[in-house]
């Protein structure tokens, strides 16, 4: 898969293209790809998705933003994994949000060459915000590629959305954030080194470094973490800001992975979550908290023990 910075296409080969944030690569980013990817297909060309960083409303209003569901490495490796041909990442600043939205549609077919355009029913985009499909339709046609619509996806009669995963999260149920995204919520990053404290505790964790500065949950975890080219090792999981132990207010992902051994600092995990064992909570002292670890290491086993 290639990988671009900006509305520029290395070659003249046309793509299909669409365009949005993905934040979270759920069930309705998969759809609209399996679509793009016929079309694609139908006009002999490749796939090109174009995407934001940051994303606008991080741009536009960074204390109230969304948090995010996945990272740029992460949604740029769920894009590869689904088979993108191309991603055109646009650095989303002053320039780029004062672009006319008829300046915008002219770029997709003058610099990228595209030849089918697909978007969402309700997306927006340009100075603004005074582009919409209409528009995409009415200017596409006269510069010379077709325009589609993709409409929502529902799941048990609910529409899938980024949103709702992040709900879903926030409450702690990960079964409904499963359904929506297909596969389990995760967050990956490179393990570091922390500040020894499960060793200290008889918990051996893997601090993993999160590019997420308000991560969508929090509390204590049964995880599976994967290694490159690991089948996955099972683990239980602490994501929060370690009230016990420190007073810092910075989020950190600490994962105790069952009889494991190896050094793997510097190397990329990715953790998934897969059941909510408890909140995060301050404990009185760091024996307390040493029981209670234990007692989440044992339910966490249980669990896959019941859950495989």
């Amino acid at each position: 898969m290639l990988i671009l910075r900006g509305l520029r296409s290395p070659d003249p080969h046309p793509v299909a293209v669409t365009i949005g944030n993905f934040d979270g690569f759920h069930l309705g980013h998969q759809q609209l790809l399996t679509q793009l990817r016929a079309a694609a297909q139908a006009c002999g060309g490749d796939t090109a998705v174009v995407i934001f960083e940051p994303h606008p409303r991080e741009f536009f209003t960074p204390d109230s933003a969304p948090t995010r569901l996945t990272s740029l490495r992460e949604k740029l490796e769920l894009f590869a994994d689904f088979g993108v041909d191309r991603v055109h990442v646009c650095r989303f600043n002053q320039q780029l949000a004062q672009m006319p939205a008829v300046g915008f549609i002219h770029a997709l077919h003058d610099e990228l060459g595209a030849r089918y355009v697909l978007i969402g029913d309700d997306f927006r985009f340009g100075k603004g915000r005074g582009g919409d499909f209409a528009m995409m339709e009415k200017v596409g046609e006269e510069v010379g590629f077709e325009v589609s619509s993709m409409h929502s996806v529902l799941q048990d009669g609910i529409r899938v959305s980024s949103t709702g995963i992040r709900m879903a999260l926030a409450e702690g149920n990960l079964r409904a954030a499963r359904r929506y995204l297909g596969r389990p919520y995760s967050i990956s990053g490179r393990v570091v080194r922390g500040d020894g404290l499960g060793r200290q505790l008889g918990f051996h964790t893997a601090n993993v470094q999160m590019k997420h500065n308000r991560p969508p949950l929090s509390g204590v975890y049964v995880v599976r973490a994967h290694l490159e080219g690991s089948a996955g090792i099972a683990g239980v999981a602490n994501l929060g800001v370690r009230p016990t132990a420190t007073q810092a207010n910075k989020a950190v992902l600490e994962v105790h992975l069952f009889d494991f051994a190896q050094d793997i600092y510097g190397q990329h995990l990715r953790v998934e979550f897969m059941h909510k064992l408890r909140d995060e909570k301050r404990f009185p002292d760091l024996a307390a908290l040493q029981q209670q670890i234990a007692h989440d290491a044992a339910q966490a086993r249980l669990w896959f023990k019941k859950n495989g």
